[in-house]
C-alpha cells in the first residue's frame, strides 16, 4: 500500500529549480575534505565534498572548485595541494574553512617540503601535484597526481542532506 510518503518528485533542472536541484544533490551522502595550498597570501584552505578517485595507475584524484568563489584563483593554478579527509568530530574545521581561507589557527598543521599546509589529525591526507584541469559549468574539475598519502584509523565525517554524521565500522 502506497501512502504517498515514498512518491518520487520529478522536475527539470534549470534556473527556476536551482534550490530543488541542490536538494536532490544533497541526497547523496559524501565524505568531507579540506583542500589546502600555499599561496602568496600564505596558507589557504577550502572545504570540498566533491572529491573522488580517478585512476590507480597513475594514482589520480579529483575535486571540483567553484569558479565564482573568491578563493578559486588561489587553487585553480596551484602546482601543489593537499586533500584532507576529515574525521568524525571535525565538523567545526569544515565550517571554519567554508567561511575563511585562513582558518589554520583552529587546527594543528605543518608545512610540507613543497610548501603546502598539512592539517594534522585527519583520517587521510593526499599530497598532490597538478595533473589537469577541466571546465565543468560553473566549476573547474581539478585532477591531481597523488605523490604521498598519510592515513590513520577512525570514523569519517559524513555530510548528508545538510547535516553531519558518521559511520562506525561494524564489529
Amino acid at each position: 500500500m502506497n501512502d504517498g510518503a515514498n512518491e518520487m518528485h520529478s522536475f527539470q533542472p534549470g534556473p527556476e529549480t536551482g534550490r530543488e536541484f541542490r536538494n536532490a544533490l544533497a541526497r547523496f551522502g559524501t565524505g568531507v575534505t579540506i583542500v589546502t595550498t600555499g599561496s602568496s597570501e600564505g596558507p589557504v584552505g577550502v572545504t570540498a565534498n566533491s572529491f573522488s578517485s580517478v585512476s590507480m595507475d597513475p594514482p589520480l584524484v579529483l575535486w571540483s572548485a567553484s569558479m565564482n568563489a573568491k578563493r578559486f584563483p588561489l587553487f585553480c593554478d596551484a602546482e601543489n595541494i593537499a586533500i584532507h579527509v576529515l574525521a568524525k568530530g571535525q565538523d567545526e574545521i569544515c565550517h571554519a574553512f567554508s567561511r575563511s581561507k585562513d582558518a589554520f589557527d583552529l587546527v594543528d598543521w605543518h608545512e610540507s617540503k613543497r610548501g603546502v599546509p598539512l592539517i594534522d589529525g585527519c583520517l587521510a591526507r593526499f599530497e598532490c601535484k597538478r595533473y589537469a584541469r577541466y571546465d565543468g559549468g560553473d566549476h573547474a574539475i581539478i585532477v591531481s597526481h597523488v605523490l604521498n598519502i598519510d592515513l590513520r584509523e577512525g570514523a569519517p565525517l559524513l555530510f548528508f542532506d545538510g547535516s553531519f554524521g558518521s559511520f562506525e565500522h561494524p564489529a
